[in-house]
Formats: C-alpha cells, structure tokens, sequence
C-alpha cells in the first residue's frame, strides 16, 4: 500500500501527517508564530550581529531579532579555505571511518554525507576569538529551531535545499544522499553532481535524486544559485538583525521534504492549502499532480483516519502493546529512557520465548514512537534481559531495521550485558510533547506531590514550633480540604492530643484554593 499526506489546516495551526498502512512516518506541526517571519525556522538566513564571544566555551552568541540570541558553535563559525578543505578531505575520511567504529551502526539521514564532512574540525587549531569579535555583522543559517528554553543554534556554513539537490557556496564537497542505496545510481548520480558542481562549491543529491536526468538537477542547482545570489545582494543593503531569507512555508516544506513518488493521494481539508498544493506541484512536482482532493466530510479528517488516537498516543508515557506488554517512555531535559515490560503477556512456551516475542514486538513501536515524538539527543532503551546471545542479536537487528523508516539520523550501540540499548537520534526541532503540552502547573513539572500523610506531619512539626511560642493562645491552621479531613480523622487523632498536652485551642479551616501542600499557622 502506498502512502498518503493529511494537511489539516485549524485557523493559525497547520498539522501534516504522512501515512503508511496505517501508521504515522512522519508527523509535522505549525501553529501562528512558526509561519511567522521573525521565527527562526530551519533554513531562514540571517543577517545577524554578534553580542557576545566566549573564548571558554569556543562559541558566540548572534542576534538575530528573535527574543533569544542563537548560539553559534567554532566549528560552525569557522569557513575554511579552499586550500585547507582539500588538505584535510583524506584525513577526514579516516576520522569518520574510525569514528563509526565507535559510534555502533550508524542510520544515515540524506545530509549524513554533509555533516560527515563538515563536522570535523578543519582548524582545530584555530580559536573563535580570533576571527570574531563582538559586534561583528555576519550571515547566519539556522540549524536547529528553538527548544524548551534555549535559542536556535545557526551555522555559517549555508545550505539551500531544492526538491532533488542541495547547493553549498562555502564547502567543496560532492554527495549523493545515502537514503539511496544502489550503487551503480550513487555513481551515476556523483558522475552528474561533478559536471555541475564548480570548484570551490558543494552539491549534495537528495534521496528523491535517484532516477533523475543531468537536465532536472542542473535546473534546481541553476535555481538554488540564483536564490544565494539574491541572499547575498539584498544583504548588503541590510542592518543587522534582518531576516535576508526565508525558507519556504510549511505546507511547502511537506512537499519538498516529505513527499515522493509513493505517495498516492494528498488530502487537504482547506481550499487556500489545495491551491497551493496544486501550485507548488505543477512546478516542482508534476508526478502528484492528480493526487491532490480537497476532503469535505463532516467527520473531521485526523479523526476519522486515526491520527487524532496516534498523536494522543504519542504523549502518553505509557504505551500499550497488542500482547498486552508496554513501553513507558519519559523524557528528561538531557536524554529520553524507554523502558520494556511484559505487563499482562504471558506467553506460550517458556520464559525466553515470551521475553524475545516482548522485545520484538517492543522494537517496532519503539521506532514508530520516536519518530511520532520526535525524540532526540541521547536515548536509552531498557530492554527485557535476555540471556542467549543469538536472542539479543535478532532483537539488536529488527531494531536497525525498524529505524529505516527514519528520516533522522541515528546511531545505534549493540545491545549491552544489562540489556540496555545507547542510541542518538538528530533532532532539529521540538518534541511533540513540547509543542502540544506545558509542565503541570500543580507539582510543576515533577509529576508528583506529597502524598496527604505526609504534609500532615509536616504540618504538625511546624505547629509545635508555634504552639510553644504561642503561650496558651489560640492557634489557626489553614490548610487543603484533604489535609485538614486528614488532620481530624479518628485513626489520627493529632487535634485532640495537642490541645491536650499544650492546653490550647486549635481552629482549622479548610481552603479550598490551597495547593494540597500549602498550609498556613499563625497565632491569634
């Protein structure tokens, strides 16, 4: 079954669901301010200006007229020369082959074979104090969009992303995206990419490349230099911070990133996104021209295909398995842990069997959930332990395979003797539950609050304090409904025996707006 694309537009939020046999592939989000011009999507260009250079930390931070200045690396400042980037184009190969032995199996995404080249150091020699200083106005890319509380991080190394290639004007480097896996097309493909590619620039084929002519991809390249060109002239008239180009809007990006030759059918629940579904695909794609319908129903399209269930799914910590096994999956500032249980499966046959069937099962909505949650950074998978060797290994491979269907990079680490799994997921926007949710405004954010028991003791040592200072004077608590039902039950009997040994009078009164925390002591 082929896939199809859901656009559902709600007034100022824009939701996109790519679809196969049923399951989410990929699930993107846009709501008032993201499509604005002053938000720092993934591939807007900046004119910014630097406020601050950290020698310690080997980075700057840019203004760029977003309300948190974006964070700008040394290696992603520093635009090497022409000279230095063929010196080292060798010894980078080496590096990166060492560096995967370490890394584990490594998924690529279709701009691996970019980052591969540009994130190794070409000065490591080369300090960021000593070719930016502070108020220096330079162009910037965005990287990576805001997330939770920190800014976007930018890049000076440009890339411009067509529907089949991606242009570089700073790095030298050739690359066929390594989603296509055919060798005979990569060569075909690299054989073309060379003829079009002058010295000193960078073109990279993206997966939807394969099968393409020297035709098709000269006009995109030709189409991405124009665009930097116009970047770089209405540059120059700029005072920073401005805003010197705009990636395209999102229902755009859904075409160019997430749309190929499988999908089937685009459903659009709005007439303005049809139009421009129709616009953007008798220009760039003429293959889905047909396969656009404008969905009228009266039963809400997320809701009758599912989506709504998956996404409510997808920001639950706990996740059930048709076996009757689950995942819990919590997501913490610094990594995301999945944790493995057999819950109410039982299995057939023995204990090893059950367990196996348990992680194989766990393996494929494991993948489907990171992708849905766009979970990223450091990810820890507790699986069932397992003690045959053979067992962990078929465990380990279905996981690789599950992870195809990603479109972000991955490195995955075999499985180790506790049963854990060590993977990094690239993530270059927020987590589904960021964007959806807010930390409880009641336990704030831990997911806990102590328990009634408890703030009654707390309650009961504070008041001695005051009870001893109070001299025989009358004494009011305030505390929560729960807190003071508690205080006054029969099998607690706290009241009674302080009055008694204290000889004072206690009045307690219930608040309704307290947190079940809170509680008030004072003397009259």
């Amino acid at each position: 079954m082929g896939k199809q694309l859901f656009i559902n537009q709600t007034l100022g939020e824009c939701r996109a669901a790519l679809v196969e046999s049923g399951e989410i592939l990929d699930f993107l989000m846009a709501r008032g301010e993201q499509n604005r011009a002053n938000h720092p999507s993934v591939g807007n260009i900046y004119k910014g200006k630097v406020l601050r250079v950290l020698p310690g930390m080997q980075s700057a931070f840019v203004d760029i007229g977003y309300t948190k200045a974006a964070f700008l690396y040394v290696d992603d400042a520093y635009i090497p020369t022409i000279e230095e980037q063929r010196e080292i184009a060798d010894r980078t190969r080496k590096e990166i082959e060492s560096q995967r032995e370490k890394l584990g199996e490594v998924i690529p995404d279709e701009f691996s074979t970019l980052s591969d080249h540009v994130n190794m150091r070409f000065r490591p020699d080369v300090s960021i104090e000593s070719f930016l200083k502070e108020g220096d106005e330079i162009l910037v890319q965005v990287a990576k969009e805001p997330i939770s509380t920190k800014g976007p991080r930018v890049t000076r190394h440009m890339t411009l992303a067509g529907r089949h290639v991606v242009f570089m004007p700073f790095i030298e480097h050739t690359g066929v995206s390594r989603r296509i896996e055919n060798d005979e097309e990569r060569d075909r493909l690299r054989d073309i990419l060379e003829t079009i590619r002058p010295d000193g620039k960078g073109i990279i084929a993206r997966t939807v490349a394969e099968g393409q002519s020297y035709k098709t991809l000269k006009a995109d390249y030709n189409m991405l230099v124009k665009i930097w060109k116009d970047v770089m002239k209405s540059a120059e008239g700029m005072k920073a911070p401005s805003l010197c180009y705009q990636d395209l809007l999102f229902v755009q990006k859904i075409l160019r990133d997430i749309t190929d030759e499988n999908v089937e059918d685009i459903f659009v629940d709005s007439k303005e996104n049809l139009r421009e579904v129709e616009k953007f695909a008798a220009k760039f794609l003429p293959n889905i021209k047909g396969k656009c319908h404008l969905y009228e129903d009266d039963v809400p399209m997320f809701e009758k295909h599912g989506l709504d269930m998956e996404i409510e799914r997808g920001l639950s910590n706990k996740v059930f398995l048709r076996s009757g096994g689950s995942l819990n999956i919590d997501q913490t500032e610094a990594l995301v842990s999945v944790d493995v249980n057999t819950g109410k499966f039982v299995g057939r046959k023995t204990l090893e069997e059950t367990i196996l069937r348990t992680n194989l099962e766990a393996v494929k909505e494991i993948a489907y959930q990171l992708r849905l949650r766009n979970c990223g950074g450091i990810i820890i998978i507790d699986f069932i332990d397992m003690e045959k060797l053979e067992h962990r290994e078929q465990v380990y491979s279905s996981l690789l395979d599950a992870l195809k269907k990603d479109r972000s990079k991955t490195n995955v680490l075999p499985i180790s003797g506790l049963g854990l799994v060590e993977m990094t997921r690239k993530r270059t926007r927020d987590t589904l539950t960021r964007l959806m949710c807010k930390g409880c405004p009641y336990c704030e954010g831990t997911g806990v609050v102590k328990s009634t028991i408890s703030v009654c003791y707390e309650l009961v040592r504070e008041l001695l304090k005051v009870i001893k200072k109070s001299e025989g004077k009358k004494v009011n608590i305030y505390a929560h409904p729960e807190v003071t039902a508690r205080l006054c039950s029969e099998d607690m009997d706290m009241v009674e025996t302080l009055e008694e040994t204290f000889g004072t009078q206690l009045v307690i009164r219930s608040e309704n707006n307290y947190h079940i925390e809170q509680y008030e002591i004072f003397p009259q």
